[in-house]
């Protein structure tokens, strides 16, 4: 039991440090203003990642097309791997570093968003992607961990989480994740009294 309690404490002891750091408070803040002004704008927010980071974004793209605290129209937002047709192609056809890349050039427009999700920041097809997007004037986000990996380089916005523990990493970029994704909702959506119970 100590093991479990010890894992608990460290991920509210990082959660802690994201709190207490205003540059990361200030670029949350940056990044859902960014997203707001493209979905008013008919833009739309594409998110990828592999792995635990592929989950993320998918979770976090179904918050923003579906619904999040309560029922309003779906926002324009979609996770880049999900069609395992094309993901599938892509990767036997070409190579699997260009699987984001492609789409984003297929979808992409300047001032549409780009969420890349990446524990280590070194994610290859994540770098080809947002390096792309910033090619055709789209906005690019990084969700990273402590050192920030290649993938610093390639985001107008970056959320390095202060750990290098990959479980607290991903633990941090959900939580985040979920709080533009309130941001997002509650700016295009305002509610006079939302019951967040």
């Amino acid at each position: 039991m100590d093991r479990v309690i010890q894992r608990i404490e460290e991920s509210i002891h990082t959660k802690q440090l994201i709190a207490s750091n205003k540059q990361i408070i200030t670029e949350i803040g940056k990044i859902a203003d960014a997203c707001i002004h493209s979905l008013k704008n008919n833009g739309k927010v594409l998110f990828c990642g592999n792995g635990g980071s592929a989950a993320d974004a998918q979770h976090l793209a179904a918050e923003l097309s579906g619904r999040f605290y309560y029922d309003r129209d779906p926002l324009n937002a979609e996770a880049l791997h999900v069609n395992t047709s094309y993901l599938t192609a892509v990767g036997n056809d070409y190579v699997y570093d260009a699987v984001f890349e492609r789409l984003v050039k297929g979808k992409g427009h300047r001032g549409d968003v780009l969420i890349g999700i990446s524990t280590s920041g070194n994610s290859p097809n994540v770098i080809n992607a947002l390096e792309y997007a910033n090619s055709i004037d789209m906005v690019t986000v990084g969700l990273v961990g402590k050192h920030g990996g290649a993938m610093k380089k390639f985001c107008e916005h970056l959320i390095a989480v202060p750990s290098t523990d990959t479980a607290r990493i991903q633990e941090c970029h959900i939580m985040v994740g979920h709080i533009l994704c309130e941001l997002i909702e509650s700016a295009l959506f305002p509610k006079a009294e939302v019951n967040l119970a």
